[in-house]
């Protein structure tokens, strides 16, 4: 089930917010009904793997009993051992075996039966998810939860289940026992979900269409701007698809009385390349920051070998490709280089040249993320400085843009905090409270109008993060 689809929006999440507020009376009963409605939602798109997230949930819950009840003790590692190897066990056996077989198999001349293992959705991020509780568990970071109950609708939240932000347990502790909905929930969930809609279905799937027109077929021949064109287009997509989605998520949770964390804080402002990864995807980078760059390796922390593991593990997270290693690893490179200038310098270099350096490097990045073949990648990084003999530019890329050239704009103009536009503060008169709140009404209903009609006019196109 996709979250921008009409049968989701007013179908399924009409039904069970009539439910949860006409019908649950107290906190146990909403409780109930977030996890039958929850179960359902992952049942609907992948009813194969529910027992998969049932065990996970299960086997992680025991985890953290055995972590409390012999509390630094050896059964206690054991405990932790088993939880964290049985996790990335579940990523290694459903995300990865074919992967390895495949590299197995080229490497060293074998012929191993590659599996065909067909990935269960959501499992990169409930898996993140129940291991950061059983880590924080050990590290006595949290409370450890006795009702198993609770446990599994932490898990399963369906508006953050298959696609994210990866919610920490402590984050929403409390509001798992005793929350509320306000008028002021009811509000920002309200927009934050039109927004991410709007994001999805105006501008992310509509810019996805240029870009397969560009890069769908062999790019070979594509001309030097008409790559640039593409793949910086290919970036803003990747952007509104995932924060769409991001906000959506956080919209309903809020409507529910969750606060989840925000997940992205527009990432294209940023002045290097270290901040721009601490506003993008940022549940994603927090929790290898956390639970991996402080590790020991071999007996003792080494600062470059934990930051290269920890990009290692980023991008291998994202798919069972090298592309995406290299991606992560990629990015690795130029924190360690900014590292290495050091924070006073860095400050000194002119900010015009920052954001041109930062851009490059990072709008070069998407292009390593989108192509999974090897070969079109060459082609990629080629075509960009034109040494496959490809023209500077083209009628192709002229013919784009002049007929995309108003959701361009309004695609780099979301980049920015738009909704700032919209915020009042306590000395605000209140006639501007009125306008401000009038207008901010009049842009959700549009931007809803203008999603639905897009939505009955189409096939429903998942999130892209739908495939990590």
């Amino acid at each position: 089930m996709v979250f921008s689809s009409l049968f989701f929006l007013y179908a399924f999440f009409a039904v069970f917010i009539l439910i949860y507020f006409c019908f649950a009376k107290n906190i146990k009963t909403k409780n109930a009904f977030l996890i039958i409605f929850s179960l359902i939602f992952y049942a609907w798109g992948d009813p194969a793997y529910i027992w998969l997230l049932l065990f996970s949930t299960f086997i992680n819950y025991i985890a953290g009993l055995v972590i409390d009840r012999f509390r630094d003790t050896a059964v206690s590692k054991i405990g932790i051992f088993m939880s964290v190897a049985i996790n990335i066990g579940f990523l290694m056996i459903f995300k990865y075996s074919g992967f390895i077989v495949e590299n197995l198999n080229s490497w060293f001349a074998l012929n191993l039966t590659v599996p065909d293992i067909k990935l269960p959705i959501g499992i990169s991020f409930y898996t993140f998810q129940a291991m950061s509780y059983t880590i924080d568990c050990y590290w006595d970071s949290v409370k450890v939860q006795k009702s198993y109950s609770r446990f599994l609708m932490y898990v399963s939240l369906f508006p953050q289940l298959v696609a994210g932000p990866i919610v920490r347990y402590s984050d929403i502790e409390d509001e798992l026992t005793e929350r509320k909905t306000t008028s002021e929930d009811l509000s920002s969930g309200i927009t934050r979900i039109v927004i991410g809609l709007a994001k999805k279905v105006i501008l992310a799937d509509s810019l996805y269409t240029i870009v397969d027109s560009f890069f769908g077929g062999g790019i070979k021949d594509l001309s030097v701007t008409g790559t640039w064109y593409a793949v910086i287009l290919y970036a803003m997509y990747v952007y509104f698809d995932f924060s769409g989605y991001s906000d959506m998520a956080i919209g309903m949770g809020r409507i529910l009385g969750f606060h989840f964390n925000e997940n992205f804080n527009y990432p294209f402002l940023t002045r290097d390349v270290t901040e721009f990864w601490q506003r993008w995807h940022i549940s994603l980078g927090s929790f290898f920051r956390d639970y991996l760059l402080y590790i020991p390796v071999f007996g003792k922390r080494i600062p470059t070998l934990n930051l290269f593991i920890v990009w290692f593990c980023t991008g291998l997270w994202h798919g069972a490709s090298w592309n995406f290693v290299f991606w992560g690893l990629y990015f690795g490179i130029f924190i360690y280089i900014e590292r290495l200038v050091g924070k006073k310098r860095m400050k000194k270099i002119p900010l015009a040249v920052k954001h041109i350096y930062n851009k490059i490097v990072i709008i070069l990045g998407f292009g390593i993320f989108y192509f999974e073949d090897a070969h079109k990648l060459l082609d990629f990084f080629r075509n960009l400085i034109g040494l496959n003999g490809n023209a500077f530019i083209d009628d192709m890329v002229k013919l784009s843009f002049v007929n995309n050239i108003f959701l361009i704009i309004i695609a780099v103009i979301a980049c920015f905090p738009v909704k700032n536009l919209f915020r009042t503060d306590c000395d605000s008169s209140s006639a501007k409270i009125i306008a401000v709140n009038t207008a901010k009404i009049v842009y959700t209903v549009i931007l809803l109008a203008v999603s639905t009609v897009l939505l009955a006019d189409s096939t429903n196109s998942p999130f892209l993060y739908f495939r990590f």
